[in-house]
């Protein structure tokens, strides 16, 4: 899905958003974005959205966003040296892409989750 890894780059703004959620009422902010698209596929998140790569985007952000939140991954920690961490975009892109394609029915949400957990194990 050519449009899933182009709109993921956009989510990869969220992995330059280094460290955990600040404050829970942030993350609960985050959450209450997020939830209303919780119920999309791969597949289904572009059919409903076909001309809006940058809704596509803001949804995989604000997923990439809960991903990162529940794993506890803070993005500096883990991958302190920026030159290591501008790779980060191009690998998340990939890692969804891989998701998305071996399962366009798969949840977004789980693919999401997927991309962020091997994208951060790719650079440890």
């Amino acid at each position: 899905m050519s449009k899933i890894s182009t709109t993921a780059a956009a989510a990869l703004c969220l992995l330059a958003w280094a460290g955990l959620a600040q404050a829970d009422d942030q993350m609960e902010q985050i959450l209450d974005a997020a939830m209303p698209h919780m119920h999309h596929s791969c597949e289904s998140v572009i059919d409903t959205y076909p001309d809006d790569a940058d809704q596509v985007a803001e949804i995989v952000r604000l997923m990439a966003m809960v991903a990162l939140y529940n794993r506890q991954i803070d993005v500096l920690a883990v991958i302190p040296d920026k030159a290591d961490r501008a790779g980060l975009k191009d690998e998340f892109v990939e890692e969804l892409e891989d998701a998305c394609d071996d399962d366009p029915g798969r949840l977004l949400a789980g693919a999401v989750d997927l991309a962020v957990r091997d994208t951060i194990d790719a650079f440890d």
